[in-house]
């Protein structure tokens, strides 16, 4: 299983961040990679008052 591990911080305060996750499933990194800012920006379309400041792809342990 691959999951989008991203960090997300307030608009208005940037020091107030969070970890978050989405689990993509049973993807190739790859296809993780291709799939992230598609699935990242369909999410802060929910959440505009936060910014993503990282992301990564990883296997989930």
């Amino acid at each position: 299983m691959i999951e989008l591990l991203f960090v997300t911080c307030m608009a208005a305060a940037p020091d107030d961040c969070a970890e978050r996750r989405l689990i993509l499933g049973d993807i190739s990194p790859a296809a993780c990679q291709r799939l992230a800012q598609p699935e990242l920006a369909r999410w802060m379309e929910n959440h505009p008052e936060l910014d993503i400041r990282r992301w990564q792809c990883r296997r989930m342990s």
